[in-house]
């Protein structure tokens, strides 16, 4: 079975952050075709495997917006190739903007926002000098939003459904734009979804082992798993990042 993989590489590595923890070491340097092998082997739903190639699918960060970041992630896409991790790098782009909204943060455990309204130590008054408690502040801030990564998956599982280079694929995402590729990549191969996050998988990415030619599955990735499968350091001439 010549099996294709399409990792969104943003999905991938927030979905690691939730998991293991922000400011946690000892997950970035992520071995993505040990994962994956992984995965499928324990997963157990398709025999004789066979990876026809991992492709992932990414942006770099901008050096200009954080030049640490953007030193490290350079040193990790070298070393995926190095090791031969991956056997393709699709890039998409980071776009920056400012957007104007409500100031909010997030709700503990929901990660719903909150808004925040005057309170005391900060309170808003009205031009008589009363106080105007619950006043919502409006805010503009800098934005960075990846595009490009899910189309890019996307694109390249349908492209090799046409042309029947795989008999199978795994998408490495959680992400409910990729919905209706995934549903269509169904009725043609067996398509398995691994979920980054710990959480539950999208509504939409959900579905039925049996649809189209069936023999699907669903896997949703652990914190340990993550930290179970890292590269080698070095990788080829590339060493781990500080922090890593």
């Amino acid at each position: 079975m010549r099996v294709g993989v399409f990792v969104d590489g943003n999905n991938l590595y927030y979905g690691g952050r939730a998991a293991c923890g922000r400011g946690v070491a000892g997950w970035r340097w992520i071995d993505i075709r040990g994962l994956v092998e992984n995965v499928i082997a324990t997963q157990g739903a398709w025999k004789e495997v066979k990876l026809e190639h991992i492709v992932y699918c990414t942006a770099r960060v901008s050096a200009v917006a954080n030049d640490s970041a953007h030193r490290d992630q350079d040193i990790y896409l070298k070393a995926i190739k190095a090791t031969d991790s991956v056997d393709h790098i699709e890039y998409g782009n980071y776009v920056a903007r400012t957007k104007t909204g409500l100031l909010a943060t997030d709700h503990p455990g929901t990660h719903r926002p909150v808004i925040h309204t005057s309170t005391w130590p900060v309170m808003v008054r009205d031009n008589s000098g009363a106080s105007v408690p619950d006043a919502q502040f409006m805010v503009k801030y800098q934005h960075h939003e990846e595009k490009g990564s899910d189309v890019n998956v996307a694109s390249h599982l349908l492209i090799d459904i046409l042309t029947n280079t795989i008999d199978a694929a795994v998408v490495v995402s959680n992400d409910s734009d990729l919905a209706y590729p995934i549903k269509v990549a169904r009725r043609h191969v067996p398509v398995g979804l691994i979920n980054p996050r710990s959480g539950p998988t999208a509504g939409d990415l959900q579905g039925d082992k049996d649809e189209g030619v069936g023999n699907h599955w669903w896997w949703r990735l652990k914190a340990q798993t993550f930290k179970d499968h890292q590269l080698p350091d070095p990788a080829g001439k590339y060493l781990k990042p500080v922090g890593w």
